[in-house]
């Protein structure tokens, strides 16, 4: 219901500028003329942020964290084995999450691949945004780990 109303107040703002840039007085034409470009200058900036972004994702961006992680929970492995079972299994649990965020990645980087329209590239970068969540998550669940591993 929210969202019908959301998108009828979308369609009379935009058929309101639309009337007024076409048929209004001097006054609200240039008025529509203002926000129109105040619109497109939101829009190319939004692509500048996605690109700037995509950019990074390529370079390696989520990489570089899930091999130091890796290489932390092999360590703590190691670690843990003279000390509790249980770790074993909280290491265990956080490998899988990490193997879970990379399988993530690559479904990403396979769809950026492909075309995409509007609506799927920022579906995309969702995705992103809560990859990064769920990757901060693992971090601090991780570092919570390796603490434990240390005492």
């Amino acid at each position: 219901m929210i969202g019908f109303l959301i998108k009828l107040l979308v369609f009379a703002v935009i058929g309101i500028l639309g009337y007024n840039y076409f048929f209004g007085t001097s006054e609200e034409k240039a008025q529509s003329s203002k926000v129109f470009g105040q619109v497109k200058d939101v829009a190319v900036s939004v692509t500048e942020l996605a690109k700037s972004e995509k950019e990074k994702y390529n370079a390696g961006k989520y990489d570089t964290a899930l091999d130091k992680l890796a290489s932390a929970y092999k360590a703590a492995r190691e670690g843990a084995q003279k000390l509790d079972s249980s770790l074993l299994k909280k290491i265990s649990q956080l490998e899988k999450r990490r193997a879970g965020l990379e399988e993530e990645i690559a479904r990403i980087e396979e769809a950026e691949q492909a075309d995409s329209s509007e609506a799927e590239t920022k579906e995309q970068a969702k995705r992103k945004e809560k990859l990064q969540q769920e990757l901060d998550r693992l971090i601090a669940d991780s570092d919570a780990v390796l603490k434990q591993v240390g005492k």
